[in-house]
């Protein structure tokens, strides 16, 4: 091997501030970045993959849905997670994007926020130690599934 560059990294492990599953649509990488910042998370174990919370809620395989629990129990494991931050965003291809809603963003949102409680819950009754929050991100903000 050839090294092609250096960075200096932290040997010790880290607390992880919360395991994140979100989709890895990078139209929504920054903001929601940002917004994580806000809450505190510096120390994150990020769980990326096609429809992000889909994969709790409505996954197309229970395979889908094992990996993802799966990724979290590591979370917990090696890095002392407690918390897990759940992502959907608008026009996701995993959900066959804004058309699949007829354009209509509101039922988008609506839709997806069911999504979210779903996850939810199945996550709690697999986790029941684990604090869950949920998200939902669109075009011109983040909102929060409030009683999550």
């Amino acid at each position: 091997m050839t090294k092609v560059f250096h960075f200096d990294a932290p040997r010790e492990k880290y607390q992880c501030d919360a395991a994140i599953v979100w989709c890895f649509d990078n139209r929504f990488q920054l903001g929601f970045s940002k917004y994580l910042k806000r809450l505190g998370v510096v120390n994150s174990d990020p769980i990326k993959i096609a429809g992000g919370a889909k994969s709790l809620a409505s996954p197309e395989h229970e395979t889908d849905r094992e990996f993802v629990l799966d990724q979290i129990k590591k979370s917990i494991r090696l890095h002392g997670t407690e918390r897990v931050i759940l992502m959907l965003h608008s026009d996701c291809g995993a959900y066959g994007g804004l058309a699949a809603f007829g354009g209509n963003a509101a039922a988008e949102s609506k839709h997806h926020e069911a999504e979210l409680r779903t996850a939810a819950e199945w996550l709690r009754r697999a986790l029941p130690q684990i604090n869950v929050q949920g998200y939902f991100v669109d075009f011109e903000g983040i909102w929060a599934v409030d009683a999550l």
